[in-house]
């Protein structure tokens, strides 16, 4: 049995099949030109169907037309492109392993390793490099699509290919200048002469004549840079940004702010006095109008800031979601808030929901100059410690089997908190007064005998007049486990005898360096004699310092080089020489006047360098302008 279906090109498929094999699909013979191409059968539907023949021939017909949908797009593309005939078969073998048929039991084993993996019980699937599959990624993220032509499991087209470019967080160096040349150079600005702009762009004024014309104040050159920036950083409005000149706006608030203060005491100052003058006849000097004097001096805020002080004010509704009702302004403005007493990100952390700062903002400075120190000072002094110890003693009693909350009865907790605080100061008396009863108060008490003091003994010792013992037996010392008293390389006494300028040292050769040689008194004479040599050295080198040494003035030719003792100028030749510089300079100036047989002549004289240096021109001297 056979059928066939009439495809593009000319080209036919053909299912069949017999009662021993079972229904088969074989692929078309491709005919391009002079080559016949017949592709090997791929797919083969052999055996009994697990839903029978009806479903046998469902999937057959499925197959045909998924294969035949994908050979007639690549019989049309190989018509537009002329795709070659190895190139055609090998497209039709990728699109029938596409559709490649698992069998019931090789799908549930596919599922069961697939379940396992997830639960750890069998080893991750690995990719290209060797690197582990993540189990749990769904198989449409970790599939390679068809046109990466993937060969093993992978992700690599799931990850980032193209690299981030080099971002700088740099900024152009303002007002930087590179070179700045002697003379004008070709293709430089006809105006000022830099070479990085030209005259259409120039920002220096427009000069009478450019320095193209003038090969004069040739300006130097600018600095250009570059730079490739991210998204934020082209949008960043405080890019390069210097942050000194913010100080001229400190500077400029100081100012302004101790102009006010002086206005302010000039006013204070004018009421005073017009106060005195109503009140020369009355009692001027009367306890109250000092009074009022001294609160004029101390006050710190204006009128219409305390006016402002018990100001009550709407709250208007807005759009976020603002309730109406009145807030009243109990906040003096004067008063710094406290997420700027200390700018640095690392100092107390600042909450504005709740608007706390629990830490010290400032806990280096001076605690008598401080008026916030942190919200854990209020919870840990005032009522704030005793409701914590409430709390404290609410919990432990509970603990112990008292049928009391704080919560719940705060009134009970409070007095039972009471009852314990007299209980436990009543032990604590009792139990200081059985101590004291018991051991007794040294402090109460009478002093102890100076004899017991000095540690007196009845033990009787006789001594003759040279201190020696006659009866009785000597006050026995504590003895040391180190060794005492041991004398090395030729010393009488020992290290730590002799302190000189916060060093030790032995008292017999007054040396300071231990476990050294003892040199007696021949060695200390030594000392002091280098002791006092050094110190003449030093006063002779001071004293050779505050004498400046005399230096002889030289005289400078007209621009600054060193002129011979013996040297004398012809004034005629001197002449001649500033003529030739000036012919030089108008030649410089205009090449049309160059002549075309030019005699060089490299022997310079003492004249030409003068007639050179005096009509040399600096640009950075002042009088430049009055020359010639």
């Amino acid at each position: 049995m056979g059928e066939r279906w009439r495809g593009l090109s000319g080209s036919s498929w053909k299912v069949g099949g017999d009662a021993a094999t079972g229904p088969s699909l074989a692929f078309p013979q491709v005919q391009t030109g002079r080559t016949k191409v017949r592709t090997p059968r791929l797919l083969g539907l052999h055996g009994p169907h697990p839903y029978g023949e009806k479903g046998k021939t469902t999937l057959q017909t499925r197959l045909v037309l998924l294969v035949r949908s994908s050979l007639s797009r690549y019989l049309a593309a190989s018509r537009r492109r002329r795709i070659g005939p190895a190139r055609l078969v090998e497209a039709g073998a990728m699109a029938t392993a596409s559709v490649s048929f698992k069998s019931r039991e090789d799908h549930r084993k596919q599922l069961e390793l697939e379940e396992a993996r997830k639960a750890g019980l069998a080893p991750a699937e690995l990719d290209e490099d060797g690197n582990e599959i993540n189990p749990h990624i769904p198989q449409y993220m970790s599939s390679a699509p068809w046109y990466l032509n993937a060969e093993k499991p992978s992700l690599k087209h799931q990850r980032k290919w193209k690299s981030d470019p080099n971002y700088t967080k740099a900024w152009y160096d303002r007002g930087a200048r590179l070179y700045q040349a002697n003379k004008y150079r070709k293709g430089a600005c006809q105006n000022c002469g830099a070479m990085t702009h030209d005259k259409k762009s120039c920002m220096e004024r427009p000069r009478n004549v450019g320095a193209k014309w003038t090969n004069m104040d040739i300006a130097p050159d600018e600095k250009v840079e570059s730079f490739e920036l991210d998204y934020d950083g082209k949008r960043d409005r405080w890019n390069g940004y210097d942050t000194s000149t913010y100080s001229r706006v400190i500077l400029d608030y100081e100012a302004r702010e101790e102009a006010r203060k002086k206005f302010l005491k000039e006013q204070q100052l004018k009421k005073l006095e017009e106060k005195d003058g109503e009140q020369d006849g009355e009692n001027a000097g009367s306890e109250e109008d000092e009074e009022d004097g001294l609160k004029i001096d101390e006050a710190k805020v204006d009128e219409s800031a305390q006016m402002d002080f018990a100001k009550v004010e709407k709250r208007v509704r807005t759009t976020g979601g603002g309730s109406t009702g009145t807030v009243r302004n109990l906040r003096i403005r004067e008063d710094t808030a406290k997420y700027l007493l200390n700018l640095d990100v690392n100092s107390a952390y600042y909450d504005p929901k709740t608007r706390s700062m629990r830490e010290d903002p400032l806990p280096d400075a001076d605690p008598n100059d401080k008026f916030y120190v942190g919200d854990n000072q209020n919870r840990q002094s005032g009522q704030a410690l005793e409701f914590k110890q409430l709390n404290v003693h609410a919990w432990e009693a509970f603990d112990k089997g008292q049928d009391f909350h704080m919560q719940a009865a705060p009134s009970q907790a409070e007095l039972l908190f009471k009852s314990f605080l007299v209980k436990k100061e009543k032990l604590k008396s009792e139990g200081k007064d059985k101590i004291m009863e018991k051991y007794g108060n040294a402090a109460s008490e009478e002093p102890i005998p100076r004899e017991l003091l000095l540690g007196q003994s009845e033990k009787e010792i006789e001594y003759d007049r040279t201190g020696r013992i006659i009866k009785g037996q000597d006050i026995a010392l504590p003895k040391s486990k180190y060794e005492e008293d041991v004398l090395i390389n030729n010393h009488t006494t020992v290290w730590g005898s002799w302190w000189k300028d916060h060093q030790w040292g032995y008292k017999c050769c007054k040396q300071t360096i231990k476990n050294s040689y003892c040199t007696g008194l021949a060695g200390i004479e030594a000392a002091e004699a280098s002791a006092d040599l050094m110190k003449a050295n030093m006063a002779r080198k001071e004293a050779a310092e505050e004498e400046p040494v005399r230096q002889e003035e030289k005289k400078l030719a007209t621009w600054g080089t060193d002129i011979p003792q013996d040297l004398v100028l012809d004034q005629k030749l001197l002449q001649e020489s500033l003529k030739k510089e000036a012919t030089r300079k108008k030649e410089e100036m205009d090449e049309r006047k160059r002549k075309y047989n030019v005699k060089w002549n490299d022997q310079v004289t003492a004249e030409d360098m003068e007639a050179y240096r005096m009509t040399r021109v600096r640009h950075d001297d002042p009088m430049r302008d009055f020359l010639n």
